[in-house]
């Protein structure tokens, strides 16, 4: 979904998809940051 998202953008433009790109970049992000965290801890 994340790379559709950009891949709309790049082609129209449209701000909505460039900022849907980023809220899903950023959850991309914090699930990677916890399951980093729980290997860590076990």
């Amino acid at each position: 979904m994340r790379d559709f998202s950009w891949d709309v953008f790049a082609a129209t433009g449209n701000i909505e998809a460039y900022l849907l790109y980023r809220e899903l970049s950023k959850r991309h992000e914090q699930q990677e940051e916890r399951d980093v965290t729980e290997v860590v801890a076990t």
